[in-house]
């Protein structure tokens, strides 16, 4: 398993954790709520059960002891006859249930009762009461402590995610800048070390020009493209996390020539093929897009394996704003669920792999030219197609990396 899908399985077992958590504390206070609820069921039926007793004793003890049990019963409670009008009630606002028609009379406000009495409805069923031969029906509600507690778990939760979300976002932040800050750093360094061997070579290439007989100079010359190389390999490093200038140059000019030069070092039984618009411009950093088209190309020829072709197809779109860059091979093709995943730093499929090459070709294409790169299209067992998408601008900028 390589570093990335490592991350990505502890990722999914972390939420696996987190959702469990999350269902655990949603199903015990479930439990209590119902425990709740059915305590108030219960000191509801006995606040009827009193209110009936009140109604059919006429003992003055007993009526006090009824008074008692009934004022110490805190259940929001509403009495109604069989056309639903209203007998008594309890446990209401006693804010709104009065309304003042002057300074010396107030009466109940209908619309406030008949409210509470839709809510009760909705809430439980009635518990029948019945008195002096008629039916009644005792409506109740939730109490405000059993209301908050069917909320709290969800507001609980919700802040949780907002401040891991939070807490989240921040240490990406600072763990991508901190990240940022040591490949550059890895980067202008690994520049500098080139420097001195790379000038080293250049003097040596030169002494064997004189030395060597010209029928040996083809050798030389290889060996001279070779150091040159490796000089715009270290000014590539040197350029990351400085401002790249780009600059108009024919794309396909671009491209033919790091093909010419790829091709010679890989085996001939694979073919390249170039097509599209010569003509067509693109705004580039040489070094640097070359270095784009270099990793695309080795995953390509990685894919193919043994026999195959690469073909180059350049293009604008319809409006002529943009520089359509497609590549295809004939290698074994990627799943449509890893499209986006070998863009990631450490994906990788080979055992000696090191899963940068996709992942530095967005960061240049994407961060130094403004465009984009994606996989088009893919086919397991008949090959891909990664496509580069980028400004057609006629004026020269520098953009910041």
């Amino acid at each position: 398993m390589n570093p990335y899908e490592n991350r990505r399985l502890w990722k999914y077992i972390l939420l696996s954790f987190a959702v469990i958590i999350a269902v655990s504390s949603l199903a015990y206070t479930d439990f209590l709520v119902k425990s709740i609820a059915k305590s108030e069921r219960t000191r509801a039926e006995l606040w009827a059960k009193s209110l009936k007793t009140m109604f059919e004793t006429d003992n003055d003890e007993m009526m006090n002891f009824l008074f008692v049990i009934r004022d110490s019963l805190p259940v929001p409670a509403i009495v109604t006859n069989e056309k639903d009008s209203i007998i008594t009630y309890q446990g209401l606002d006693t804010t709104k249930t009065y309304f003042k028609l002057d300074a010396d009379r107030k009466v109940h406000d209908p619309d406030y009762f008949h409210r509470q009495l839709d809510k009760m409805k909705s809430q439980h069923e009635p518990i029948p009461l019945e008195f002096f031969g008629q039916k009644n029906m005792v409506y109740y509600k939730d109490s405000n402590l059993l209301t908050r507690l069917r909320f709290f778990p969800y507001i609980q939760l919700s802040l949780i995610a907002v401040f891991l979300l939070v807490a989240y976002a921040v240490f990406n932040s600072s763990k991508k800048s901190e990240q940022d800050q040591v490949w550059v750093g890895l980067a202008k360094e690994t520049a500098h070390q080139l420097g001195t061997p790379v000038s080293s070579l250049m003097a040596w290439v030169e002494l064997l020009k004189d030395k060597l007989p010209e029928e040996d100079g083809s050798l030389v010359m290889q060996m001279e493209n070779d150091v040159k190389r490796l000089e715009v390999v270290a000014d590539r490093f040197s350029k990351i996390g400085s401002k790249p200038i780009l600059s108009n140059h024919k794309v396909f000019d671009v491209v033919k020539e790091f093909v010419d030069y790829f091709k010679v070092r890989i085996s001939d039984k694979i073919s390249f093929n170039i097509t599209g618009d010569e003509d067509i411009e693109a705004l580039l950093n040489v070094p640097l897009f070359d270095w784009v088209i270099e990793n695309i190309l080795k995953n390509a020829v990685n894919a193919i394996g043994g026999q195959g072709s690469i073909h180059v197809h350049i293009k604008e779109n319809s409006s002529r704003t943009q520089v359509i860059i497609d590549i295809s091979d004939t290698g074994k093709g990627i799943p449509r669920s890893k499209f986006d995943t070998v863009f990631q730093p450490g994906y990788t499929t080979r055992k000696r792999g090191w899963g940068l090459g996709l992942s530095l070709t967005r960061r240049m294409v994407e961060n130094y030219h403004k465009g984009s790169v994606f996989v088009k299209d893919s086919e397991i067992g008949k090959g891909t197609t990664f496509r580069i998408i980028l400004r057609n601008n006629k004026k020269d900028v520098s953009t910041s990396a």
